[in-house]
């Protein structure tokens, strides 16, 4: 069994500086990381992979279904006022950053909040703050941000999406685990994107995660 803390999740306040968001370190406390972490496959390549198209061992399989069951659903419903209770998921999972990541911008209009667990055990590899997620004031300066997230230790971050949710991260290229999950609208956008997550869930299956 995995335990996450959900009870840090709910008791950390939401910020607003420089739009609605929570950090919560350790949301994978250490001996629960370490486990998923030892069940990760080895991901060769970038970009996001639908966790059916991975080889998870049973721990990183727990972490998927508790991300996308009701707890978590409910602990973000209530920290943002949100009413989520009819909201689709996309989950993917990403190993490796490559040189294009990162570029700052606001992610769809089809996910109405993102979520986002890093998964890295190893903050070493981050302290030139390279691959550390901003949270940024503007569109135009990676150096005009009021949080910066390392992704590592656990660590979950969530916001509402907007037109003004500008971030990114300084190039980083090496592995970088982190699961992503949008909750998502209901619209004919957002039921787009999911088809072409189960599209990609798909392919990536037959191919392999190389």
């Amino acid at each position: 069994m995995i335990d996450l803390d959900f009870a840090r999740l709910r008791a950390t306040p939401a910020a607003t500086d420089p739009f609605a968001h929570v950090v919560v370190p350790a949301f994978v406390p250490p001996a629960s990381l370490a486990a998923v972490v030892a069940a990760l496959p080895p991901i060769g390549n970038g970009g996001s992979y639908p966790p059916g198209s991975l080889r998870l061992g049973p721990a990183a399989q727990e972490l998927v279904r508790a991300m996308e069951g009701p707890e978590l659903r409910a602990a973000i419903a209530g920290k943002f006022g949100l009413d989520l209770s009819d909201a689709p998921t996309m989950l993917t999972i990403r190993g490796r950053t490559r040189e294009k990541d990162g570029r700052i911008h606001c992610d769809s209009t089809a996910k109405r909040v993102t979520v986002l667990l890093y998964l890295n055990p190893d903050p070493d590899r981050f302290t030139a703050h390279q691959g550390c997620l901003r949270l940024l004031r503007g569109p135009n300066d990676i150096e005009d941000y009021a949080v910066e997230v390392p992704p590592v230790n656990g660590t979950l971050l969530v916001f509402p999406n907007g037109p003004a949710t500008w971030h990114g991260h300084k190039q980083f290229v090496g592995e970088r685990y982190a699961i992503q999950l949008n909750y998502m609208t209901n619209d004919d956008k957002a039921r787009s994107e999911l088809r072409r997550h189960r599209v990609s869930a798909f392919l990536k299956h037959m191919i392999g995660a190389g």
